[in-house]
């Protein structure tokens, strides 16, 4: 094996050990999100991505970017969370064709119900995962990322 066929590898490897830590916090977000909140992890994750807003609203094209979903799954997801109640759709008023999302009071108190079980799944589910050979050096640089801008203020 050459040296590209290494560098290929090393990287194939790297993206098996994301996708086994990736897969093994998804799994546990799921179950304790579904059972606890009745929420799934992408609908914790527009909740969240809302909340985080200035103005609590963002457009749906910055919506899918943030839940890493297509645009039409956005659009499923929004009407299904509308339905619910834990959010709603406004027009732009500077682009009558732009159109906001935005969380609901009882969006908002989902979320603040909801933060406390995915913080602690996460905390715990990283914490198993350390443990384990093959993902410990991942935990470690995820651990090591410096805290976003927001977050040190």
């Amino acid at each position: 094996m050459g040296i590209a066929d290494d560098a290929v590898e090393i990287r194939a490897q790297g993206w098996r050990t994301l996708a086994a830590l990736h897969g093994l916090i998804d799994t546990a977000l799921e179950r304790a999100l579904q059972t606890r909140h009745n929420l799934s992890v992408v609908e914790f994750t527009v909740l969240d991505a809302l909340s985080r807003q200035d103005g609590w609203h963002m457009r749906m094209q910055q919506l899918s970017r943030a839940a890493a979903l297509s645009s039409s799954a956005t659009t499923r997801l929004v009407n299904r969370l509308e339905e619910r109640g834990l959010l709603t759709r406004v027009l732009c008023q500077d682009d009558r064709r732009g159109i906001y999302t935005e969380l609901t009071p009882q969006g908002s108190k989902l979320l603040e119900q909801a933060r406390p079980t995915h913080d602690d799944v996460l905390a715990g589910t990283l914490a198993d995962a350390e443990r384990l050979p093959e993902l410990a050096p991942l935990v470690d640089a995820l651990h090591r990322l410096p805290a976003p801008a927001s977050a040190a203020a």
